[in-house]
Protein backbone atom coordinates (compact mmCIF):
# COMPACT_ATOMS: atom_id res chain seq x y z
CA UNK A 1 0.00 0.00 0.00
CA UNK A 2 1.30 3.82 -1.12
CA UNK A 3 2.88 5.58 1.62
CA UNK A 4 0.68 8.73 2.74
CA UNK A 5 2.85 11.99 2.66
CA UNK A 6 3.53 13.38 5.69
CA UNK A 7 5.59 15.19 8.31
CA UNK A 8 8.62 12.61 8.94
CA UNK A 9 11.90 14.68 9.74
CA UNK A 10 12.93 17.70 11.73
CA UNK A 11 15.85 20.21 11.29
CA UNK A 12 16.64 23.21 13.20
CA UNK A 13 18.47 25.88 11.23
CA UNK A 14 20.52 28.02 13.92
CA UNK A 15 23.25 30.12 14.78
CA UNK A 16 24.77 28.08 17.77
CA UNK A 17 25.05 24.38 17.10
CA UNK A 18 26.35 23.17 20.38
CA UNK A 19 24.47 25.64 22.10
CA UNK A 20 20.82 24.24 20.78
CA UNK A 21 22.18 20.70 20.97
CA UNK A 22 22.49 20.77 24.77
CA UNK A 23 19.50 23.23 25.36
CA UNK A 24 16.91 20.75 23.20
CA UNK A 25 18.96 17.66 24.65
CA UNK A 26 17.95 19.22 28.50
CA UNK A 27 14.03 20.47 27.41
CA UNK A 28 12.56 17.63 25.65
CA UNK A 29 14.76 14.58 26.56
CA UNK A 30 16.99 13.83 23.40
CA UNK A 31 20.22 11.97 22.72
CA UNK A 32 22.26 13.96 20.38
CA UNK A 33 24.78 12.05 18.11
CA UNK A 34 27.07 13.59 15.58
CA UNK A 35 26.21 12.50 12.07
CA UNK A 36 29.49 11.18 9.56
CA UNK A 37 28.56 13.87 7.43
CA UNK A 38 28.63 17.63 7.55
CA UNK A 39 26.45 20.77 6.56
CA UNK A 40 26.58 23.07 3.94
CA UNK A 41 29.04 25.22 6.09
CA UNK A 42 31.38 22.25 6.61
CA UNK A 43 30.15 21.67 10.18
CA UNK A 44 28.90 18.64 11.90
CA UNK A 45 25.19 17.72 11.83
CA UNK A 46 23.98 16.95 14.40
CA UNK A 47 21.02 14.24 15.28
CA UNK A 48 18.73 14.13 17.89
CA UNK A 49 17.49 11.18 18.99
CA UNK A 50 14.37 9.19 20.96
CA UNK A 51 15.82 6.26 22.18
CA UNK A 52 17.64 4.42 19.58
CA UNK A 53 15.47 6.53 16.77
CA UNK A 54 16.11 9.80 15.20
CA UNK A 55 13.57 12.21 15.16
CA UNK A 56 15.46 15.15 14.25
CA UNK A 57 18.91 17.34 12.78
CA UNK A 58 20.58 20.57 14.27
CA UNK A 59 22.71 22.64 11.58
CA UNK A 60 23.96 25.33 11.02
CA UNK A 61 21.24 28.59 9.44
CA UNK A 62 22.42 29.22 6.07
CA UNK A 63 23.76 32.09 5.03
CA UNK A 64 21.46 32.73 2.25
CA UNK A 65 18.64 32.47 5.27
CA UNK A 66 20.71 35.23 7.58
CA UNK A 67 21.37 37.41 4.48
CA UNK A 68 17.68 37.06 4.25
CA UNK A 69 16.79 38.42 7.60
CA UNK A 70 15.46 34.74 8.97
CA UNK A 71 15.67 33.77 11.92
CA UNK A 72 17.03 30.60 13.32
CA UNK A 73 14.08 28.44 12.90
CA UNK A 74 12.91 24.67 12.58
CA UNK A 75 11.90 23.38 9.13
CA UNK A 76 9.74 20.17 8.67
CA UNK A 77 10.56 17.55 5.57
CA UNK A 78 7.50 15.60 4.10
CA UNK A 79 7.49 12.37 2.79
CA UNK A 80 7.69 12.24 -0.97
CA UNK A 81 8.24 8.93 -3.01
CA UNK A 82 9.20 11.10 -6.17
CA UNK A 83 10.68 14.31 -5.12
CA UNK A 84 11.39 15.81 -8.64
CA UNK A 85 7.66 15.00 -9.54
CA UNK A 86 6.52 16.28 -5.91
CA UNK A 87 8.33 19.55 -6.51
CA UNK A 88 6.89 20.50 -9.96
CA UNK A 89 3.44 19.73 -8.47
CA UNK A 90 3.72 21.96 -5.87
CA UNK A 91 5.15 24.73 -8.11
CA UNK A 92 1.98 23.80 -10.33
CA UNK A 93 -0.43 24.03 -7.83
CA UNK A 94 0.95 27.75 -6.82
CA UNK A 95 3.66 26.79 -4.29
CA UNK A 96 7.29 28.15 -4.64
CA UNK A 97 10.75 26.51 -5.01
CA UNK A 98 13.39 28.08 -3.45
CA UNK A 99 15.85 24.96 -4.01
CA UNK A 100 15.56 22.68 -6.76
CA UNK A 101 15.81 18.60 -6.12
CA UNK A 102 18.88 18.01 -5.02
CA UNK A 103 20.95 14.68 -3.49
CA UNK A 104 22.46 13.99 -0.24
CA UNK A 105 24.74 11.26 -0.17
CA UNK A 106 23.69 8.02 2.08
CA UNK A 107 20.68 10.44 2.75
CA UNK A 108 18.45 10.90 -0.11
CA UNK A 109 16.87 13.39 -2.35
CA UNK A 110 15.15 16.79 -1.22
CA UNK A 111 13.66 20.17 -2.52
CA UNK A 112 12.76 23.17 -0.60
CA UNK A 113 9.54 24.76 -1.04
CA UNK A 114 6.69 27.27 0.06
CA UNK A 115 2.92 26.52 0.05
CA UNK A 116 0.89 29.16 -1.81
CA UNK A 117 0.16 31.45 0.77
CA UNK A 118 4.48 31.57 1.86
CA UNK A 119 4.92 28.84 4.27
CA UNK A 120 8.43 26.56 3.81
CA UNK A 121 8.68 22.90 3.94
CA UNK A 122 10.82 20.62 2.68
CA UNK A 123 10.19 17.21 0.78
CA UNK A 124 12.82 14.14 1.06
CA UNK A 125 13.15 11.50 -0.99
CA UNK A 126 14.50 9.12 1.59
CA UNK A 127 17.49 6.43 0.68
CA UNK A 128 16.59 2.94 2.80
CA UNK A 129 13.77 1.45 4.00
CA UNK A 130 10.80 2.84 5.64
CA UNK A 131 10.90 3.08 9.42
CA UNK A 132 8.18 1.56 11.53
CA UNK A 133 5.24 3.93 12.62
CA UNK A 134 5.65 5.36 16.15
CA UNK A 135 2.57 5.59 18.64
CA UNK A 136 0.57 8.60 18.49
CA UNK A 137 1.81 10.33 22.27
CA UNK A 138 5.16 9.14 22.28
CA UNK A 139 7.64 10.95 23.98
CA UNK A 140 10.46 13.00 22.37
CA UNK A 141 8.40 12.63 19.08
CA UNK A 142 6.47 15.68 17.24
CA UNK A 143 2.79 14.87 18.62
CA UNK A 144 1.03 18.19 16.58
CA UNK A 145 1.77 19.99 13.44
CA UNK A 146 0.18 23.43 13.21
CA UNK A 147 -0.07 25.96 10.28
CA UNK A 148 -0.44 29.96 10.51
CA UNK A 149 -1.26 31.03 7.30
CA UNK A 150 -2.98 33.87 5.43
CA UNK A 151 -5.90 31.37 4.35
CA UNK A 152 -6.55 28.26 6.24
CA UNK A 153 -8.89 27.30 3.62
CA UNK A 154 -6.84 27.61 0.94
CA UNK A 155 -3.56 26.06 2.35
CA UNK A 156 -6.12 22.69 3.45
CA UNK A 157 -7.26 22.74 -0.18
CA UNK A 158 -3.44 22.61 -1.03
CA UNK A 159 -1.79 20.18 1.09
CA UNK A 160 -5.31 17.84 0.52
CA UNK A 161 -4.77 18.22 -2.98
CA UNK A 162 -1.09 17.27 -2.86
CA UNK A 163 -0.39 14.96 -0.24
CA UNK A 164 -3.87 13.34 0.55
CA UNK A 165 -4.26 14.82 3.71
CA UNK A 166 -8.26 15.24 5.20
CA UNK A 167 -9.86 17.95 7.21
CA UNK A 168 -11.58 17.51 10.16
CA UNK A 169 -13.54 19.06 12.99
CA UNK A 170 -13.39 22.78 12.95
CA UNK A 171 -13.23 25.07 16.68
CA UNK A 172 -14.42 28.57 16.16
CA UNK A 173 -11.64 30.43 18.92
CA UNK A 174 -13.60 33.49 18.90
CA UNK A 175 -11.90 36.45 17.68
CA UNK A 176 -8.69 34.50 16.72
CA UNK A 177 -11.22 32.73 14.16
CA UNK A 178 -11.69 29.29 13.22
CA UNK A 179 -9.02 25.77 13.78
CA UNK A 180 -9.35 23.50 11.58
CA UNK A 181 -7.96 19.66 12.23
CA UNK A 182 -6.42 17.73 10.07
CA UNK A 183 -5.46 13.67 9.77
CA UNK A 184 -2.99 11.21 7.73
CA UNK A 185 -4.27 7.61 7.31
CA UNK A 186 -6.87 8.87 9.92
CA UNK A 187 -4.57 10.13 12.83
CA UNK A 188 -5.42 13.75 13.80
CA UNK A 189 -2.07 15.06 13.34
CA UNK A 190 -2.04 18.94 13.08
CA UNK A 191 -4.43 22.06 12.60
CA UNK A 192 -4.24 24.94 10.46
CA UNK A 193 -5.56 28.47 11.30
CA UNK A 194 -5.32 32.17 10.10
CA UNK A 195 -2.35 33.78 11.30
CA UNK A 196 -2.82 36.78 13.76
CA UNK A 197 -1.62 39.88 12.42
CA UNK A 198 1.37 40.53 14.40
CA UNK A 199 3.18 37.07 12.83
CA UNK A 200 5.15 38.99 9.91
CA UNK A 201 4.79 35.27 7.22
CA UNK A 202 3.04 32.34 7.16
CA UNK A 203 5.27 29.33 9.12
CA UNK A 204 4.76 25.72 10.28
CA UNK A 205 5.06 25.00 13.95
CA UNK A 206 6.20 21.94 15.76
CA UNK A 207 5.27 20.45 19.59
CA UNK A 208 7.53 17.96 20.76
CA UNK A 209 6.56 15.55 23.27
CA UNK A 210 7.29 15.85 26.82
CA UNK A 211 6.03 13.49 30.30
CA UNK A 212 4.85 16.42 31.97
CA UNK A 213 4.76 20.16 31.00
CA UNK A 214 5.18 22.22 34.15
CA UNK A 215 8.57 20.60 34.45
CA UNK A 216 9.49 21.16 30.49
CA UNK A 217 8.30 24.79 30.59
CA UNK A 218 10.48 25.02 33.69
CA UNK A 219 13.24 23.17 31.46
CA UNK A 220 13.07 26.38 28.52
CA UNK A 221 13.22 28.58 30.98
CA UNK A 222 16.39 27.43 33.04
CA UNK A 223 18.14 26.86 29.79
CA UNK A 224 17.84 30.60 28.49
CA UNK A 225 14.84 30.05 26.44
CA UNK A 226 10.88 31.15 26.78
CA UNK A 227 7.95 30.52 27.14
CA UNK A 228 5.18 32.52 24.76
CA UNK A 229 2.27 31.25 25.89
CA UNK A 230 0.53 28.63 28.27
CA UNK A 231 0.46 26.20 29.91
CA UNK A 232 -2.82 25.55 28.54
CA UNK A 233 -5.05 22.80 28.20
CA UNK A 234 -6.58 21.66 24.77
CA UNK A 235 -9.12 19.67 23.38
CA UNK A 236 -8.66 15.97 24.29
CA UNK A 237 -7.15 16.94 27.22
CA UNK A 238 -3.74 17.54 26.38
CA UNK A 239 -1.27 20.63 27.60
CA UNK A 240 0.67 22.75 25.54
CA UNK A 241 2.84 25.73 25.92
CA UNK A 242 4.52 27.64 23.02
CA UNK A 243 8.60 28.75 23.20
CA UNK A 244 11.04 30.33 21.99
CA UNK A 245 14.68 28.92 22.31
CA UNK A 246 17.91 31.22 23.12
CA UNK A 247 18.72 31.41 19.68
CA UNK A 248 15.24 32.99 18.75
CA UNK A 249 13.75 29.87 17.29
CA UNK A 250 10.20 29.02 17.66
CA UNK A 251 9.02 25.40 19.50
CA UNK A 252 5.71 24.06 21.20
CA UNK A 253 5.67 20.93 23.65
CA UNK A 254 2.65 18.94 24.49
CA UNK A 255 1.89 16.66 27.06
CA UNK A 256 -0.42 14.17 28.67
CA UNK A 257 -0.63 16.16 31.40
CA UNK A 258 0.52 19.33 33.71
Amino acid sequence: MPRTPSFFWYELLTTDTEAARDFYASVVGWRPEAWGGSDMSGKPYIVMNAGDRGVGGIMNQPEQMKAMGGPPAWVGYIYAADVDAATKSVKAAGGSVFCEPMDIPDVGRFSVVTDPQGAPFQMLQPDGPDQPPVAPGTVGHVGWHELYTSDWKAAMAFYSGQFGWKKDNEFDMSEMGIYALFSVDGQQVGGMMNRPPQMPMSVWQFYFTVDAIDAAAKRVTDGGGKVLMGPMEVPGGSWIVQCQDPQGAHFALTAPHR
